[in-house]
């Protein structure tokens, strides 16, 4: 069992990196699907509101951590987005997340909290800064 934990255990800045790339790609749809039409959503918020606003931040933020700049920063933002977002959109609905159709935003604000904690991984535009 030590050798797989060795040699799994190599791998883990890579993987991390799949993980940041991968929920950045998908937040990320979320904007432009808002902001930009694409993926075409049946949502087009009015500037300056507040889903016109999360709309930007998911756009920008995601941009910035598919290339892993800024990462802690802009994952400690996103985190708290997602926070606000499920207790004003998903909260008052229900107190379950399964029931008020807020789990995404729960499982995105976790790890974009674990990202604050973990930094990029590899193949990052941090790692090339430091």
């Amino acid at each position: 069992m030590a050798t797989l934990d060795a040699s799994l255990g190599k791998w883990r800045p890579q993987a991390l990196a799949v993980l940041r790339i991968m929920t950045a790609v998908l937040f990320l749809a979320h904007g432009s699907g808002k902001l930009l039409g694409f993926p075409a959503l049946n949502f087009s918020p009015t500037v300056m509101s507040l889903p016109w606003i999360a709309g930007v931040l998911e756009l920008v933020g995601g941009t910035l951590l598919v290339l892993g700049l800024f990462t802690r920063l802009v994952a400690f933002i996103l985190c708290g987005l997602m926070a606000v977002a499920y207790f004003m959109a998903h909260a008052p609905q229900n107190f379950f997340p399964i029931l008020n159709g807020g789990e995404l935003a729960v499982l995105y604000c976790f790890v974009f909290l674990y990202f604050v904690f973990s930094g990029p991984g590899a193949w990052s535009l941090d790692g090339r800064r430091a």
